[in-house]
């Protein structure tokens, strides 16, 4: 992993050699969260001056949607939030004992951005950079940042990404996270590669402009089932099984991996309307655009014999896969107009297969080995500003194709002072449910089905509404209403022994309307160095049957303290962290599908989790300490994040994440 990384950052010395404005480093250095000058101009080649400075502003983040932040090197209570494997903040789940495991669900969020089945394997896609995650770099001089975190055991995780221009019009950037990590008890070993490359480009004229990146992942797990004899050897409490790698696990034999290519690129000409030499931009102009991206990626499930805690199987080892290959096309005119707003129409092309090896016959049903085809769509966005309102819609109806579904979001936004913003947004999809659940092969004989004919459309309908105040704090509010939700559980049909209920886990569809109201409040409180940081999320789930189960209350507290050190050279943050949320039926795990699944038999939950941070900033290196769940040393172990598999016990983790400026 870290001779890949080596060896790639050799391979681009020379693209970064040519990078325009070689600044050297400069003495001046961050302090909390004001914004740096990071670097001096030198003169140009030519002998004309610069008179300017580069600072953080310059170094630019390009999203998905084009919309563009810049590289924060600052530290805050937020980035200790997010300093954690999936680099955001995690309040609203709950990870497993061991890093790049999955993480169950503490709150939900049904919207969707498109209408088009994913493989499945959710629980293990946590880690997995879709298109929309992929962010394109523009940048003054060359720029790294590094992140590098313990992880449990033998192992480490690191996050590297390089970017750099060859020209102030063309951009390039490298990244590659790669993880390792033994785990506490036995066979749960995790691993993972990801690499990307994305590149950016300009024309001179600014009439046309380009971006693609390049992804190859490749993820792997081993599986265990969780803990065979958690009353006797965990909750017991018994000092002899306080080194977890004592503890009984279901079985020592099985492993699942995910892996993932893409390519993608989206560009665009300007056919009237170009910026003019004064700086000044045409009131009207239009633009003609096209997005392509191509996708393989399968889901591997081994194991090397069969095992009756997941009932029959047709071969004595197990070996199932499926694989999806995906080509998406879109076409699409922009007007613009000062006066008017941005509106955007286009035309979209899915072309999917979705595969197994062969077909199966099973004593009830004839199941394909393939699900291919092709969906057209179309639709419309429109963005436009006018003083303080922000106003933003789009709309996507499926024209032909049995999978795909229609998409309408609407979004208003009023900033009715520097402190205070209100925000509102509407949300309505309609989408099949993902491969998974329509078709799957399996060595396990329950695990074979296909629901093609019979599964309805996800409906999903909501509002959300959002109060962002400086004074008042941030509240939000979304209700969603749910039709046709498909999940998992356990087949009610069959007689179940105790513990046995995976052996007849399988798709369910159900029929009535669930309604989700979500309420999440957040405030914090300064006095001096210290703050209390407090974020509290509602929920309350009203359906007919108990297919969706989330905990009612969910909270995280923090109070820390800040200052500066060693005469300003030094800024930190300590503190402490108590995570909790009350008892519900937290969802199973399934390692067969790399699913979770819903159950009604055990309520887990209602217990704090205590961490304790050391954070601290020197230049643009932030420094990271943290003793996770200290109290587990002296608490019950009543701690799951799932029916048999334990959170993680009391450990200390250390971090780094620098930047650098050439």
């Amino acid at each position: 992993m870290r001779y890949l990384l080596t060896f790639l950052i050799v391979c681009f010395s020379q693209a970064i050699s040519a990078q325009e404005d070689s600044i050297p480093p400069s003495k001046n250095g961050l302090e909390g969260g004001k914004e740096t000058k990071v670097r001096n101009l030198p003169a140009k080649k030519n002998g004309e001056a610069r008179g300017q400075a580069v600072t953080i502003k310059d170094y630019k983040i390009i999203g998905y949607e084009r919309d563009t932040t810049f590289l924060d090197t600052t530290i805050s209570i937020q980035k200790e939030y997010k300093y954690n494997f999936l680099r955001r903040d995690d309040f609203e789940l709950m990870p497993f004992a061991n890093v790049g495991q999955p993480y169950n669900k503490l709150g939900v969020n049904f919207d969707v951005g498109d209408t088009y089945p994913e493989l499945g394997a959710s629980a293990k896609h946590y880690n997995y950079m879709e298109v929309r995650d992929i962010h394109y770099y523009n940048v003054a001089t060359p720029m790294s940042d590094l992140m590098f975190k313990t992880t449990f055991e033998q192992g480490q995780l690191l996050d590297a990404l390089l970017a750099f221009n060859t020209s102030p019009r063309l951009n390039f950037s490298i990244g590659f996270k790669g993880f390792r990590s033994m785990g506490k008890y036995q066979f749960s070993e995790a691993e993972s590669g990801n690499f990307k490359m994305t590149a950016n480009y300009e024309s001179k004229n600014k009439r046309y402009n380009l971006r693609a990146h390049g992804a190859a992942q490749n993820s792997l797990w081993e599986e265990n089932g969780g803990l065979s004899n958690k009353e006797l050897q965990f909750e017991s409490g018994d000092s002899d099984f306080r080194d977890r790698s004592r503890l009984d696990v279901l079985f020592s034999d099985a492993t699942n991996r995910l892996l993932g290519k893409r390519y993608y690129l989206d560009h665009q000409y300007i056919v009237f309307g170009s910026e003019l030499d004064s700086g000044r931009t045409r009131t009207t102009s239009l633009a003609l655009g096209h997005e392509f991206t191509y996708e393989t990626k399968y889901y591997q499930y081994k194991q090397t014999a069969q095992n009756d805690y997941f009932g029959d199987a047709y071969a004595s080892g197990i070996l199932d896969k499926a694989s999806l290959k995906t080509t998406y096309n879109q076409l699409y005119a922009q007007f613009s107009n000062k006066t008017l707003g941005v509106l955007t129409g286009f035309v979209n092309h899915y072309s999917y297969n979705y595969f197994f090896n062969s077909v199966l016959q099973t004593p009830t049903q004839l199941i394909q080995s393939q699900l291919r085809g092709d969906e057209i769509a179309a639709g419309a966005k429109y963005v436009k500003k006018i003083g303080g309102f922000q106003l933003n819609g789009s709309a996507q109806a499926n024209i032909s194709g049995d999978l795909s579904g229609n998409l309408l979001d609407a979004f208003a936004s009023y900033n009715i002072n520097r402190d205070n913003r209100l925000k509102f947004s509407v949300h309505s999809s309609s989408h099949m449910p993902n491969f998974n659940f329509l078709l799957y092969q399996s060595d396990y004989s329950n695990y074979n089905w296909q629901h093609t004919g019979d599964y309805n459309r996800i409906n999903n309908n909501g509002f959300q509404f959002d109060l962002e105040s400086n004074v008042f704090g941030n509240l939000m509010a979304k209700y969603t209403s749910l039709d046709n939700y498909t999940y998992l559980a356990s087949d009610p049909s069959e007689t179940v022994v105790e513990g046995g209920e995976q052996a007849f886990v399988k798709p369910f569809q159900e029929d009535g309307t669930i309604n989700i109201i979500k309420v999440k409040y957040g405030k914090e409180f300064k006095w001096k160095g210290f703050a209390l940081n407090n974020t509290v999320m509602y929920q309350n789930v009203s359906q007919d049957n108990n297919v969706l189960n989330v905990p009612e209350v969910v909270t995280r507290n923090t109070l820390y303290y800040s200052n500066f050190g060693f005469k300003k050279a030094l800024y930190f943050q300590t503190g402490v962290t108590l995570k909790y949320f009350t008892s519900y039926n937290a969802d199973a795990y399934n390692p067969v599908l790399g699913e979770f699944y819903s159950q009604n038999q055990e309520e887990l939950g209602g217990f704090p989790m205590l961490d304790f941070f050391i954070n601290a900033k020197v230049q643009q290196t932030r420094i990271f300490l943290k003793a996770e769940h200290f109290n587990s040393s002296f608490s019950n172990n009543n701690f799951y994040t799932a029916p048999n598999y334990p959170y993680r016990d009391f450990v200390i983790r250390f971090g780094l994440v620098w930047n650098f400026f050439s």
